[in-house]
């Protein structure tokens, strides 16, 4: 393929389609479900609100440094394979990572019931190891093993049951006498949780809780096999090699879709088309919504007889590894055009001046790290919180699709939404909208009470994005509207990287539902801001581009016309002073007649010679 093929509109927006649904597809397969393996693996809510931080702060920051590279050195091809090739490699890392507790794993697929106890967040206890206990206790004694009962009590965010029966409880007595009189004397295992994958159900048993305050009376802690001497050491591994892995992964696909975003863009820019390339995240979301129901079909049937030393999930990262060399079939038919004139880095440095100079754009990029904070908090806990209700994964791949798929009927809805509610109230109304689903989610009851709610995603996600960039394009000064974008960008993705790391803290602290309430009011006390201060700010009158060109070339016409008036009176002047010069001899002639001869003379005739003395 040379440099610069010659290839038409409609050719480049097919293949672009192409490349957002397959690569929607793939994403799908891991993206939503990353922070569930990672609490599959043995991790408490802080560590994988960390592995996430970094993650979503190499994004923000990694993209678009490498995409300046690959472009100012003419490598754009190379960077696309070779972000492919590594993540495809990359994703199967995480498979490697050992669980915590290896024995949670053989019981999930070989149909065994498990009591599950919760370990201390780090640094509470001095000692580095649990006790020993029995390695499992079995609840329909012996004989095939059967599904524990829907009446068992559901673990709530907080870590209590909501309702247990009496059968619920089981008399210390009952337990093994190693495990009963660690529980008696310690008092600081919480309550467990009975583990049966098979059934897709997390159920509570009925140990003592914990002393209030200790910030172990949660879920959302490190989940272990009684009977299994877990140390920190084994933690702290775990987590070294899940953080490697992630950095390695994101480093290698950050810069994928950006480059071949940038690349298509430049194309359409170069035929007038940019027009085109608006509505090409609709197949990315189309892509999405049926990946993450595809994979999570898949992971029932196939995650047993995958798993080899991994924890349930497996799935996920195969599915990825298999889809990234379609993705890679699809990117060889983009064009990756030579760049003639090298983007100046001035545009950045002009962008950061202008948000720095404007109070409304400071004000939106504020807005957009805020939004960027609280959704992170719901992409990164929200299937635990699902799951502490007994949601399977299939429950939870339909709850992604559902608010991709709103946002996705939304669209045509977009010019008169931001012509009715003009680009800041929509705004308003995407802060409010989301800051109504956080509330919600504190309060979810059943498995399937996440899903109702998720038509507020086409506004907290979708309008929102809408409006802040109609509100960019016409902030904007000519040349910086791309680096404007990005900067953006970069805002959400910082604002996702510190929400990531403090809400990790604050559910191991306190609970989800204590987050998402948070993050609520948080958010309503910023929209009372944000729809109070835009209207004491001085109005600035601003001209777009195509304007200006217009004025312009109304002022040339204007001088072209002037000059020609210029000159028109300036013949007309010259032929006026002509004229009266001619009527001036006419009548000094005509006075001359009358006083020498009685009547006047012709022009021609010659005057008597005292006559043209006095005249003179």
């Amino acid at each position: 393929m040379s440099a610069n093929p010659q290839w038409d509109v409609c050719r480049a927006l097919r293949v672009a389609r192409l490349f957002h649904l397959v690569c929607g597809v793939r994403d799908a397969c891991v993206t939503p479900f990353l922070t569930l393996y990672l609490r599959q693996l043995g991790l408490t809510a802080p560590l994988v609100g960390i592995l996430m931080g970094a993650k979503n702060l190499i994004t923000a920051i990694w993209a678009p440094f490498c995409t300046f590279l690959a472009k100012s050195y003419q490598r754009r091809r190379v960077l696309l394979v070779g972000s492919l090739l590594g993540s495809m490699g990359a994703s199967l890392l995480m498979v490697l990572v050992p669980p915590l507790d290896k024995d949670l794993v053989t019981s999930s697929c070989n149909g065994s019931v498990l009591v599950a106890t919760t370990s201390g967040p780090l640094g509470v206890s001095g000692a580095g190891a649990l006790p020993s206990a029995p390695q499992s206790t079995s609840v329909h004694g012996e004989g095939p093993p059967r599904l524990p009962s829907r009446s068992a009590g559901i673990m709530e965010a907080s870590g209590f049951r909501n309702g247990p029966k009496e059968s619920d409880h089981e008399p210390l007595h009952d337990l093994p006498t190693d495990l009963g009189n660690y529980v008696q004397g310690a008092r600081t295992v919480p309550q467990g949780l009975l583990h049966h994958t098979a059934a897709s159900e997390v159920v509570s048993t009925a140990l003592p809780q914990c002393p209030e305050g200790s910030g172990l009376e949660h879920p959302t802690n490190l989940s272990v096999t009684p009977g299994k001497t877990l140390s920190l050491e084994g933690l702290q591994w775990t987590f070294i090699l899940s953080l490697v892995s992630v950095v390695f992964w994101e480093l290698l696909t950050a810069p994928l879709e950006q480059v071949a975003d940038n690349i298509l863009y430049e194309y359409l820019d170069f035929v007038d088309a940019t027009d085109r390339y608006q509505n090409l995240w609709v197949w990315k979301w189309l892509g999405m919504s049926a990946g993450v129901c595809g994979i999570t079909t898949l992971v029932g049937q196939l995650d047993c007889l995958l798993m080899t030393n991994g924890p349930p999930g497996v799935v996920y990262f195969y599915g990825y590894s298999l889809l990234s060399p379609l993705v890679l079939l699809v990117t060889t038919a983009f064009p990756v055009p030579i760049c003639r004139h090298q983007e100046s880095s001035s545009k950045m440095v002009k962008a950061l001046w202008l948000i720095g100079g404007h109070p409304c754009l400071v004000l939106l990029a504020l807005t957009v790290f805020l939004v960027g904070a609280a959704t992170s908090t719901v992409q990164n806990f929200l299937f635990w919180h699902m799951k502490d209700h007994g949601s399977s994964e299939l429950v939870l791949g339909f709850s992604v699709a559902l608010s991709l798929l709103w946002e996705v009927l939304l669209h045509p809805c977009k010019t008169p939404l931001l012509r009715k509610l003009s680009r800041v109230g929509t705004v308003g109304l995407g802060l409010g909208c989301l800051a109504a689903q956080l509330f919600y989610y504190s309060f979810l009851w059943s498995w399937w009470s996440v899903l109702p709610v998720q038509i507020l995603s086409a506004f907290s996600s979708g309008a929102f994005w809408w409006a802040v960039g109609a509100l960019l394009e016409d902030l904007a000064t000519p040349g910086t509207e791309r680096s404007l974008n990005a900067i953006f960008r970069g805002h959400y993705g910082v604002g996702s990287s510190l929400g990531s790391l403090v809400g990790g803290f604050v559910v191991m602290y306190s609970s989800l539902a204590v987050l998402y309430q948070a993050c609520c009011r948080v958010l309503l006390l910023w929209l009372a801001l944000f729809l109070t201060i835009p209207g004491r700010l001085p109005k600035e009158r601003r001209i777009k581009y195509s304007k200006l060109l217009a004025m312009e070339a109304s002022d040339a016409s204007d001088s072209e016309e002037g000059t020609e008036r210029d000159r028109l009176v300036k013949a007309m002047h010259e032929e006026h002073s002509d004229w009266k010069g001619q009527e001036e001899v006419v009548t000094r002639q005509g006075w001359a007649g009358a006083k020498g001869l009685g009547k006047p003379q012709h022009a021609g005739h010659k005057l008597h010679p005292w006559t043209e003395k006095s005249l003179g």
